[in-house]
């Protein structure tokens, strides 16, 4: 009985602590921008430019990052693939890096070998981004449905997306973060769009383009076999 008395007020403290990490930047985060930059990525050839494309990840990352160290293991390595594709869509070759697709072809034209042996390639970057994006349009609908309290919902969207590409000791690392997080009224506080029925009246209308985006890349990326860069 004492044990568990003593883990619940572990848990307890976690999340008092995770609370006081979200409200200590209750304006880094804005929902409506995230979905502003995801609805300008398509254009009407279903084509997704990077340059918004980013944009929405910078915002995503705001929002990793407001939640404190729980989901630093993803913000850390979104923030080293977002720099990593603007030195691209600014470099000498910026021209071939204006949307995803004339980044495939660019990079394709070397030949698949040749692709998969760059670590260092829009394509490769942009995939581990796409993973991503799945895990966090996965959790941000389950936050919008509140079906199941804020730890299952990251949980099962987490397994449903990257847990199958991180290896064993980050899964049971993300498994033990997530027993921590705050209840679901602190994630709707910081979209910054108002009260909890407007936050998830936004989140309605924002999944529906970031999924839209997921959708046309994981289509190019498996048309090009481009879907397990190493």
């Amino acid at each position: 009985a004492g044990r568990r008395r003593r883990r619940k007020r572990k848990r307890q403290r976690q999340r008092q602590r995770q609370r006081r990490a979200m409200a200590a930047a209750p304006a880094a985060f804005s929902l409506r921008e995230v979905q502003d930059a995801f609805q300008r990525c398509v254009t009407e050839q279903r084509e997704v430019l990077l340059e918004p494309y980013l944009s929405g990840w910078r915002g995503l990352i705001r929002f990793l990052q407001s939640l404190g160290a729980v989901f630093s293991f993803i913000s850390k390595d979104a923030v080293a693939k977002v720099q990593l594709m603007e030195g691209h869509c600014g470099g000498r070759q910026r021209q071939h890096y204006v949307s995803l697709q004339s980044m495939v072809r660019h990079e394709l034209s070397a030949g698949l070998a040749a692709l998969r042996a760059r670590s260092d390639s829009g394509c490769r970057t942009v995939l581990r981004l796409h993973r991503a994006l799945r895990w966090l349009q996965l959790f941000l609908e389950g936050l919008r449905s509140a079906e199941s309290r804020t730890s299952v919902v990251c949980a099962d969207a987490y397994n449903a997306s990257l847990a199958r590409h991180h290896p064993w000791v980050v899964r049971k690392a993300a498994a033990v973060a997530f027993c921590a997080l705050p209840p679901r009224d602190a994630f709707l506080e910081i979209m910054n769009v108002g009260p909890p029925e407007e936050a998830v009246a936004v989140l309605g209308e924002a999944i529906p383009y970031i999924g839209d985006v997921y959708g046309i890349t994981q289509e190019l990326f498996a048309q090009h076999e481009l879907l397990d860069l190493p």
